[in-house]
C-alpha cells in the first residue's frame, strides 16, 4: 500500500509527500461497486451504448474521468467511453439513436453525440505522442483497452469499466490512487510528459481540483521537463490554464506550477512576483499575497450575478500587481514604492494574454479590472463626489460587480481594524453607487442629447466635432447628473459659443 507521510511534511514544493511502498492492486470496497452498479442504474445510457457497440462486434469501455468521478460520487453529464471501433463504425452505431452527432475530433478519433441530457465522447482506442519539433500530437490507433489505457496521463483515469459486462479494469493501480488521493502515472513520468508535455499541466489542474498530493517522480519529471511545454500549442496550453484557475482549489495548482518552473514557461510574470523583500520587511511578499487574494475572490464569487466559477475575476485577481516588480523603487528611508503598477500590470497582462491566444474580450475585461484595482482606495473616508462616484461606475462599466470582488477581495492586512475600516468603506461606497443608479440609471450613463440631437442643435454633419460635444455633454452629466434635454441644449449651445469665439 501507499502511505502518506506525516501531515504537513513539506518537500522543495512545499507539498504533501507520499512514499510509495507497494504496487498491490487494491480491489473495489463494498462502497465502490455500488457506486459503479448505481452508475450504470442511473445513467442507463452507458448500459444502451455498451449493448449497440457489442450486437456490432466492437469492444467498448466507460474510461478515465468518468470512472474516476464516478468512484468519487461526483459523476457529471459528460461520458467518456474507448472502442476498438473506428470512427466510421462509432458513427454507424449511434446512427438513428443519438439525438446529434458531431465529428469535430474524427482526427483524434473521438465521434460526440447527445443521447437526452448525456453528451458522450467515443473515442477509437489510441496511442499518440509528440514529434520533438511538433505541437500537436500524432495519432496512432491502438488495438487493446489496456494500450489505450497505458497511455493516459495519470493511473486515476486509466481505470474502465468495460460494456456490458461491466468489469471493472485498473491495469495501474488507479483505485488505489483514488483512494490514497494521489496523482501518478501508469508508467516513467519523464516518459509520459515527454511524449505529451501538456500532461505536466494536467497535473497542476487535478492538483486544483481534487486536491490529491502529486508523488514525488511527478515533481521531479515536472521540474525536469518544464521547459518541453513550449513545443506545445498556445491555444491548448490557455485551455489547461483556464481549468486550473477555475478549479475549486486554484492556489494549490498554482504553487505546483510555479514551483516546477511550468510558470516560468506559460507566465512567467507570476513567479516573478516573488520579490526579495527589503531588509526592513517593510512591503508583503508580493506572490504570496497574490495567491491569497485570488483565495479571497473565489471565495466572494456568490457575490456575481453568475456566481462561479468566474475566470475574468479569479485572473485579474492573480495578476493584479504583476506590476509590481517593474515599477519597484527604493526611496532613501527604505520604503518601497510601486507607482503606476496598475497601468503597467494591465499592459503586461494584455501581452501575455495575447501570447496565450485568449479572446480580445477576456483580454480587454482582465486588463481593465487589473488598471482599476486601486482606483477605490482614492475614496478615502467618503468623500467622493457624486460625480467621483458616476465616473468610478462608467470607468468600470459592465465589470462593476467583478470590480466590487477584486477591490474586497485585495484586502489582505492582518490589521483587523484597519480591515474593518476598509470594509466599511467600501460597504458605504455600494450603497452610494446602489442610491444614485436607482436615481440615474448609472448602468447606462449617457449624455442628455445622443448624437442625432447634438448635430440637430449644432447644424453639425457627422464628424469630429460631434465627438468632441457629445464628450463635453458626457462630463456634464458625469459631474451633475441628469440634466434634461433643454439644459443640455443650453450648456452645449453655450460651449459651443465659446469654442467659436476662442483663438
Amino acid at each position: 500500500m501507499r502511505q502518506m507521510l506525516a501531515a504537513g511534511a513539506a518537500g522543495p514544493a512545499g507539498l504533501i509527500q507520499w512514499c510509495i511502498v507497494s504496487k498491490q492492486q487494491r480491489p473495489l470496497s463494498a462502497a465502490q461497486r455500488t457506486a459503479v452498479r448505481r452508475l450504470v442504474q442511473d445513467a442507463p445510457v452507458i448500459g444502451q451504448v455498451g449493448e449497440r457497440f457489442d450486437r456490432a462486434g466492437h469492444e467498448i469501455a466507460l474510461v478515465g474521468g468518468s470512472v474516476r468521478d464516478a468512484l468519487l460520487d461526483r459523476l457529471g453529464t459528460d461520458l467518456d467511453f474507448t472502442t476498438s471501433a473506428r470512427p466510421d463504425d462509432i458513427e454507424r452505431c449511434l446512427s438513428g439513436w443519438a439525438d446529434a452527432q458531431w465529428d469535430v475530433g474524427r482526427d483524434f478519433g473521438t465521434i460526440g453525440a447527445r443521447v437526452g441530457g448525456w453528451r458522450l465522447e467515443i473515442t477509437t482506442y489510441r496511442s499518440e505522442a509528440y514529434d520533438p519539433t511538433s505541437r500537436k500530437p500524432g495519432v496512432t490507433f491502438g488495438d487493446s483497452l489496456r494500450g489505450d489505457l497505458a497511455r493516459r496521463d495519470f493511473a486515476v483515469n486509466a481505470m474502465a469499466l468495460r460494456l456490458p459486462s461491466q468489469e471493472f479494469v485498473d491495469p495501474f493501480g488507479g483505485l488505489e490512487d483514488l483512494t490514497e488521493g494521489v496523482l501518478r502515472t501508469p508508467g516513467s513520468a519523464a516518459a509520459s510528459f515527454s511524449d505529451d508535455p501538456l500532461r505536466m499541466m494536467r497535473a497542476a489542474r487535478f492538483l486544483a481540483q481534487l486536491r490529491f498530493a502529486v508523488a514525488p517522480e511527478v515533481v521531479l519529471a515536472m521540474r525536469e521537463l518544464a521547459p518541453r511545454i513550449d513545443i506545445v500549442s498556445a491555444e491548448r496550453v490557455r485551455d489547461e490554464l483556464v481549468k486550473l484557475v477555475q478549479a475549486p482549489h486554484p492556489r494549490l495548482g498554482l504553487m505546483l506550477f510555479v514551483e516546477t518552473g511550468l510558470a516560468d514557461q506559460v507566465l512567467p510574470e507570476l513567479p516573478a512576483l516573488r520579490l526579495e523583500r527589503d531588509e526592513h520587511h517593510r512591503h508583503k511578499d508580493v506572490y504570496e499575497h497574490s495567491l491569497t487574494v485570488l483565495d479571497q475572490a473565489v471565495a466572494l464569487e456568490a457575490r456575481l450575478p453568475d456566481g462561479g466559477p468566474d475566470f475574468v475575476t479569479r485572473f485579474a485577481a492573480l495578476l493584479h500587481d504583476i506590476g509590481k516588480p517593474r515599477t519597484r523603487r527604493f526611496a532613501p528611508d527604505g520604503t518601497v514604492t510601486f507607482h503606476h503598477h496598475d497601468v503597467v500590470g494591465a499592459k503586461m497582462v494584455k501581452k501575455r494574454m495575447a501570447a496565450l491566444r485568449f479572446s480580445k474580450d477576456e483580454t480587454a475585461a482582465v486588463a481593465r479590472l487589473v488598471e482599476l484595482h486601486l482606483r477605490f482606495h482614492g475614496y478615502g473616508s467618503g468623500e467622493w463626489t457624486d460625480a467621483a462616484v458616476r465616473r468610478y461606475v462608467r470607468d468600470a462599466g459592465q465589470l462593476l460587480n467583478r470590480l466590487h470582488v477584486l477591490t474586497r477581495a485585495d484586502c489582505t492586512t492582518r490589521n483587523a481594524r484597519k480591515a474593518e475600516r476598509l470594509r466599511r468603506s467600501y460597504d458605504d461606497l455600494e450603497k452610494r453607487i446602489d442610491a444614485l443608479a436607482a436615481e440615474e440609471e448609472l448602468a447606462a450613463i449617457r449624455p442628455d442629447l445622443n448624437g442625432q440631437q447634438i448635430m440637430a442643435t449644432l447644424g453639425l454633419s457627422p464628424g469630429p466635432e460631434v465627438g468632441a460635444a457629445y464628450r463635453f455633454l458626457l462630463e456634464r452629466r458625469m459631474d451633475e447628473g441628469p440634466l434634461g434635454e433643454d439644459k443640455a441644449r443650453e450648456e452645449l449651445l453655450a460651449w459651443w459659443s465659446a469654442r467659436a469665439s476662442s483663438p
